[in-house]
């Protein structure tokens, strides 16, 4: 991730830190648009290892945890990192500083469940395609990726960010071998949630 959006998050994370709001993002529990996806589908880990794209202050990445998954978190935002180690001392994640765009090699075709909560579409929408292709290639074979985003319509201009996510943003994910098992606009139309899987 390039540019004055990067900035502008760390800035934020560190404003949070001294005392000012919190990130709007934030919403100081695990996601709920996450949590019904889970419950729904009984989710749970059994030692199988996840990641949480964009994971702020590691409240979706504890919640894996807890179902009994292995689980890693990663933010550009060292600040958010350095919070989420501090908020969270006995944690089992694993929490890394680490750019959607540049991700360690050894992370390709590693993960059984991928979760992008609100991250690509905190980026440029030129940046879009490439995160989305990035997020898609860590799934594992048999794997899961669970995008959550707020939606927008097409045609429909935004001045970010964030930049809500068309259908075919959405769909982009679908990249490099993933099948698009379920999309639906929930939250009364204004989020996506979508579920990918990759083939055993």
């Amino acid at each position: 991730m390039t540019g004055e959006p990067s900035n502008m998050f760390e800035a934020i994370y560190a404003g949070a830190e001294a005392g000012q709001a919190r990130p709007p993002w934030d919403h100081g529990a695990a996601r709920p648009q996450l949590v019904e996806w889970a419950e729904e589908q009984g989710l749970a880990g059994g030692g199988r290892e996840a990641l949480v794209v964009g994971c702020g202050y590691g409240a979706d990445a504890e919640y894996l945890a807890q179902l009994g998954y292995r689980t890693t978190g990663f933010d550009f935002a060292p600040t958010a990192i350095a919070a989420a180690r501090r908020k969270h001392p006995a944690s089992t994640v694993t929490y890394l500083v680490a750019d959607v765009l540049d991700l360690p090699s050894d992370w390709h075709g590693r993960f059984d469940l991928v979760v992008e909560s609100l991250t690509v579409q905190s980026m440029p929408p030129e940046q879009h395609s490439s995160a989305a292709q990035t997020i898609a290639a860590l799934v594992a074979p048999g794997g899961t990726l669970l995008v959550l985003a707020t939606a927008r319509d097409d045609g429909v201009e935004v001045a970010g960010p964030p930049w809500p996510l068309t259908r075919g943003e959405v769909e982009e994910f679908a990249a490099g071998g993933l099948e698009m098992r379920r999309v639906e606009r929930i939250e009364g139309g204004g989020w996506w949630r979508a579920e990918l899987a990759r083939g055993a």
